[in-house]
């Protein structure tokens, strides 16, 4: 998913007319994923998933989650991913921004199933602009560096080198687990 969300990044230089103290918010798309429950490690609350193509995804399943004893070998894992990027140009002498929040709901209904989600905020700096590509570079904190083709010339070209954006990801992933159907 880093890969998807990393792109829609790129995406929103394709926006035009972003103007300082304003921010875009580039909506992700739903993805669902199946699975089948092939083992499970009870001490270690390892599950083993065998997904649609064949491999096999090892997940642990954190200590908030009250129901793992309830999910057998066989039973269906369904997972949603939903992610969303928001970019604001900085105000000159704004500070800085780096944080990081996560959350996790089990289900209140007694069942298998939990909602969790992140949201990441950073300030980054352009670093490089080339129109031959055409392409930015830019870099955050603890040597977070991004480069990327841009593919809308004309917006790319209301950016220079030094201008400051905050960039906000967010991440929901809402699973379930359900017997398998006779």
């Amino acid at each position: 998913m880093k890969t998807l969300t990393l792109g829609a990044l790129m995406m929103t230089l394709s926006i035009p007319g972003l103007a300082a103290g304003q921010s875009k918010t580039l909506p992700g798309e739903m993805v669902t994923v199946k699975a089948k429950v092939e083992a499970i490690e009870s001490e270690s609350r390892t599950i083993n998933l065998r997904m649609d193509d064949g491999r096999i995804e090892t997940i642990v399943a954190p200590d908030e989650m009250k129901t793992f004893n309830q999910i057998k070998v066989g039973d269906i894992v369904t997972a949603k991913y939903y992610d969303s990027i928001t970019v604001r140009k900085k105000e000159p002498g704004e500070p800085d921004i780096n944080t990081w929040q996560k959350g996790l709901t089990p289900s209140s209904m007694g069942k298998p199933a939990a909602t969790a989600a992140k949201q990441r905020t950073i300030s980054a700096a352009v670093t490089a602009i080339d129109m031959n590509v055409p392409s930015i570079t830019l870099k955050g904190p603890k040597y977070w560096t991004y480069s990327s083709k841009v593919a809308d010339k004309d917006a790319l070209a209301k950016l220079q080198v030094g201008d400051r954006v905050d960039i906000t990801w967010t991440e929901a992933l809402l699973l379930s687990v359900v017997p398998p159907t006779k």
